[in-house]
């Protein structure tokens, strides 16, 4: 299929988790991060289901401050698991545009500050030194190039505790590290970014990516750059949520209280419905 050329792309999402315990717990309280924006630049939110089975619940929904479908679930009691299940419709309308923001967010030091996760050290501002450019969208093409040759690919060498700083010591790790040294080199260099959470299409685990804000006009633009790939982000790419790193948009997380050993598994599967 050729996206790059379509007008119109219409996606489906399937996505669950489940959580199974060897014995009921109780209290539990879950965060969940997978219902996609309503829009985002040219992507379109055109209907969801989450459905949670397995234990009786009350469930909360919101926006946070960077605009994402934050859904909070509560359970008093679970007697073996508990199971999330997002479907999800969108639809891409080709010429619609990046996402724009307003021109202050140029200046927003929630995407200027590090964090915990992509705290700089000397190997870090090392691998900045050669990135500076004319403007931010330069420097953001060889932020992306510097972390995709600094980390190689590899599934379970790091965790969702890794600092950047962690996994280019490393020199391996997986989408979300990527991400954390492109936005810790685009940070140290003054360029505001942010973290995106979303999807590629086909079956597997979900995927990481940066944003970084550029002017234009009165406006400013988020250009979306892959450094695990060493590309921009096309067509082929599903936004679910944005922030300052992984921490603010992991899709699961949450407490329970109980004997410890739960098991986490999930499925997660991304088709194109619709090419125009």
């Amino acid at each position: 299929m050729d996206l790059d050329g379509a007008r119109r792309i219409g996606f489906r999402v399937e996505q669950s988790f489940r959580y199974a315990y060897r014995e009921p717990v109780t209290a539990l309280a879950q965060r969940l991060v997978v219902v996609p924006r309503r829009r985002h630049g040219d992507l379109y939110r055109r209907s969801h289901r989450l459905a949670v089975t397995g234990a009786a619940h009350a469930r909360r929904s919101r926006l946070d401050a960077a605009g994402n479908t934050v859904v909070r679930v509560v359970a008093a009691r679970v007697e073996q698991a508990v199971e999330f299940h997002l479907t999800a419709t969108l639809d891409r309308v080709v010429g619609d545009g990046p996402p724009q923001v307003p021109l202050a967010a140029l200046h927003d030091p929630r995407l200027l500050r590090a964090t915990r996760l992509t705290a700089p050290d000397e190997a870090l501002r090392e691998l900045a030194e050669g990135c500076g450019a004319a403007d931010n969208e330069q420097t953001a093409e060889r932020a992306c190039a510097a972390a995709h040759a600094a980390l190689t690919y590899e599934y379970g060498v790091t965790s969702v505790s890794t600092t950047a700083a962690q996994a280019l010591a490393g020199g391996r790790g997986v989408c979300q590290d990527s991400a954390h040294v492109m936005l810790a080199v685009c940070r140290l260099l003054g360029v505001p970014s942010r973290y995106v959470s979303g999807h590629l299409i086909g079956q597997g685990g979900t995927h990481a990516w940066v944003e970084v804000l550029v002017p234009r006009g009165d406006r400013a633009v988020a250009l979306a750059f892959d450094p695990c790939h060493g590309r921009r982000a096309g067509n082929g790419y599903v936004t679910v949520a944005v922030g300052r790193d992984y921490a603010d948009v992991a899709p699961t997380s949450g407490t329970y209280v109980g004997a410890p050993g739960g098991t986490l598994t999930g499925t997660r599967e991304v088709s194109v419905v619709s090419v125009e």
